[in-house]
Order: C-alpha cells, then sequence, then structure tokens
C-alpha cells in the first residue's frame, strides 16, 4: 500500500519529468542542455526517484501489547 511518502516521492518523479522534457525541447538541437541535462533528469526520474517512490517502505513499527 502507498503512504504519504510514497506519494511524495512520485509526485517529485513527475515533476522532474515534466523539467526534463520541457529542457528537451528548448533551443535547437546542438543546445547543451538539450543534449545533457535533460537526459539526465530524466534518466534520474524513471531510473531512480520513481522506482524509490514505488518501492519504499520505511521503517516498520513493532506493535507491542
Amino acid at each position: 500500500m502507498l503512504n504519504r511518502k510514497n506519494i511524495i516521492l512520485i509526485a517529485i518523479g513527475v515533476l522532474l519529468l515534466v523539467i526534463g522534457f520541457l529542457c528537451l525541447a528548448t533551443g535547437p538541437a546542438d543546445n547543451p542542455v538539450s543534449l545533457t541535462v535533460a537526459p539526465l533528469i530524466l534518466v534520474v526520474a524513471y531510473m531512480v526517484v520513481i522506482p524509490i517512490g514505488i518501492l519504499f517502505t520505511g521503517k516498520k513499527q513493532d506493535k507491542q501489547d
């Protein structure tokens, strides 16, 4: 089950995707931002932030009766 931290991490990943695609769409084809920065942002969003947001479980609290 996804909790609040998971939703926040996935939202950050989606925000990074939007930023990455906007950087990719700027300027001419030989622009350094669209050639290097945008792909790095997209890779980090797709391969790091969103999977962590899906798989993160956090610390489980032990219930003691």
